[in-house]
């Protein structure tokens, strides 16, 4: 896998056995960050990748500007790989070891940008946007391939991709 843009562009990483992980697609994190970037501007912005897998989206948003990435991951090989991948690059993101929802819930500060992809029939969609509700400054944005009930959120954008959406999210509460 490669990173698509920004000062690491073309940089390749490891990602984990697909029995463990299911990597997001370069057209899919290409689109994801220029849909971003026509809605913010990621100077000085912190990014949190809930359910990191291969550590990528935490690197193609250091890459492309955001000030700071947080990486979340349970699964102890998946995580070993990550650090792996961090470690190749300055700045690179901060990887946080466990329950993506019980990590959540200790965060004190907000993250401009929130990406949730969890294992697509883990159940733990709606339970990952209550975890982050209070965290969320910005946008949420989920990768996923069923209907969800978005509770406190907005759509702003979805975009289909195969089976799967990129739902882009506004937090209700940081609208007001």
């Amino acid at each position: 896998m490669n990173i698509t843009a920004g000062i690491f562009k073309g940089q390749k990483i490891t990602a984990p056995d697909e029995k463990i992980t299911r990597p997001t697609l370069s057209k899919v994190r290409m689109s994801v960050f220029n849909t971003l970037q026509a809605m913010i501007d990621f100077n000085g912005k912190s990014f949190l990748d809930m359910y990191a897998g291969s550590g990528i989206m935490g690197l193609e948003a250091l890459s492309r500007g955001f000030a700071t990435a947080v990486a979340f991951e349970k699964h102890p090989k998946a995580a070993q790989i990550i650090k792996y991948n961090f470690e190749k690059f300055t700045p690179h993101p901060q990887l946080k070891i466990g329950d993506a929802i019980k990590l959540t819930k200790n965060l004190k500060n907000k993250f401009d940008v929130i990406y949730i992809d969890p294992p697509y029939f883990a159940g733990i969609y709606e339970k990952s946007l209550e975890a982050v509700k209070n965290i969320a400054g910005n946008i949420v944005i989920l990768e996923h391939v069923t209907d969800l009930d978005f509770n406190d959120f907005e759509i702003i954008k979805q975009k289909k991709y195969g089976d799967k959406y990129i739902t882009f999210l506004q937090n209700i509460k940081y609208c007001k």
